[in-house]
């Protein structure tokens, strides 16, 4: 079994808790669903928002929905002129037999403008 990163990011309308925490369950759940993990499987997991999501950290809410063992941190993105604003990213670190090739990366809502490449069937 290999360890493999996987990608995903969202955005949010407004720094609001309930709609950080909404969007990053979201996020975490596809990312599972389309990848086929356990929690078990999920050695960490870094997020990072944008300066203007100052409400909640996004780690919560994948405490929230059972990943209460796994490792998580939260950082702010760095702000670079013309990004993406109300931007949640993630990067898990899986173990999974997959290949790298095999591997889905979700990227959601205005978050999908970032990696077009590797979002072709999503």
């Amino acid at each position: 079994m290999m360890m493999r990163g996987i990608r995903g990011a969202t955005t949010v309308k407004e720094d609001s808790v309930e709609e950080i925490l909404q969007a990053t369950r979201e996020l975490l759940q596809l990312m599972q669903a389309e990848n086929g993990f356990a929690i078990n499987d999920v050695a960490s997991a870094l997020f990072t928002v944008t300066s203007d999501l100052r409400s909640v950290f996004p780690a919560a809410a994948a405490r929230s929905i059972g990943w209460d063992k796994v490792p998580l941190l939260c950082f702010q993105e760095i702000e670079v002129p013309g990004s993406l604003h109300h931007c949640i990213r993630v990067l898990l670190h899986v173990n999974t037999g997959k290949s790298q090739q095999e591997i889905k990366h979700i990227y959601l809502k205005e978050a999908r403008s970032l990696r077009q490449d590797l979002i072709e069937g999503n």
